[in-house]
């Protein structure tokens, strides 16, 4: 591996256009001090600090963030309520750079918000979800394919991000991948397993370990069990490739032809894995947006994901802490 090649590609990043199609969540983080037990039940009391609360882009568009933070461009496809939840978020992601025209509004469901708080810092005491899972009407799925439409053209490539909220069904992860294959854009899924039927055709999936066992059926605990999951799930999916992250032991890269890659994990200490899979994903798009094979992607989406865990909540990484640990793999 010319890991070399893949530092030098970083550069094309700038100027990719990244269409982000899903479930769009707003993440707020609140800071405290604990200083004592609770007597009315055996729970801790934290004090929360007089600063306001830290609202981060989620889900979806914690993917729109990495994107932008890797330095492309990113325009979002997806579903918010109308509430303050999604007026935060849509003045988050513009603050980040995002185009949101594509964003619609369903008034019969809440924006996804998922509140966290902790306690010095790096201590999550608990973790307050506020959300609807049911699948958006027939008009806003069809609304969202129009947007779809409108969007492909102009993107490099097409990212599916599914948290199972009820935004992408079948007609719309079908219709996606279908006008990018029209366009001929590369188009990356990572799904949900409960949904993962919706998305065959699909270029190329990402599956966390835990979700490629469930979604695969195989009690997955080394690289042999990695390997059969994995290409029990292309022949599924009918994709052109498949990666599936393993935490400390990496990440597996499959390629059409149902050859494994197996790229070693950066030693990192790690802090927070929220919204890793976001970040992976985001980087490993706009590899192959910029012309790199499956593998070298899995790359540098592996030196993505070990820069972000180094840090608290959810959070993006940025292509000079990627390029520094690109210098740290090892390959046997």
């Amino acid at each position: 591996m010319d890991v070399s090649h893949c530092r030098e590609a970083l550069k094309n990043f700038a100027g990719k256009r990244v269409l982000v199609i899903g479930d769009l969540m707003l993440d707020e983080h609140i800071w405290g001090t604990v200083g004592r037990i609770s007597p009315e039940a055996p729970v801790m009391v934290v004090e929360v600090d007089s600063s306001a609360p830290d609202f981060r882009p989620g889900g979806a568009a914690n993917v729109a963030n990495n994107i932008r933070a890797l330095g492309a461009e990113a325009s979002v496809v997806g579903v918010i309520g109308d509430d303050e939840g999604g007026r935060i978020l849509l003045q988050c992601l513009e603050d980040k750079g995002v185009d949101t025209s594509g964003v619609l509004v369903d008034s019969s469901r809440p924006t996804t918000r998922k509140t966290r708080i902790w306690a010095s810092h790096r201590h999550q005491v608990v973790r307050v979800d506020r959300e609807a899972k049911h699948k958006i009407p027939a008009t806003l799925t069809r609304q969202m394919v129009s947007a779809i439409e409108d969007r492909v053209a102009t993107a490099d490539a097409v990212l599916l991000s599914d948290y199972a909220k009820g935004v992408i069904n079948r007609e719309t992860a079908q219709a996606a991948v279908q006008i990018a294959n029209e366009f001929d854009k590369p188009s990356v899924s990572n799904p949900k397993p409960c949904n993962l039927s919706c998305f065959v055709g699909v270029g190329i999936v990402t599956l966390n370990q835990s979700e490629a066992s469930v979604a695969s059926g195989i009690d997955i605990s080394d690289s042999s069990d990695v390997e059969r999951a994995g290409r029990k799930l292309l022949a599924a999916v009918r994709c052109r490739g498949l990666v599936i992250t393993r935490g400390a032991h990496g990440l597996t890269v499959f390629d059409d032809s149902g050859k494994a890659h197996h790229i070693p994990a950066i030693e990192s200490e790690v802090y927070d894995v929220a919204g890793a899979g976001d970040t992976v994903v985001s980087a490993l798009t706009l590899a192959i947006a910029s012309g790199l094979s499956l593998t070298e992607a899995g790359v540098i989406a592996n030196c993505s994901g070990g820069a972000v865990v180094r840090k608290v909540g959810v959070a993006t990484t940025n292509l000079e802490e990627i390029a520094s640990l690109l210098g740290d793999l090892r390959f046997e």
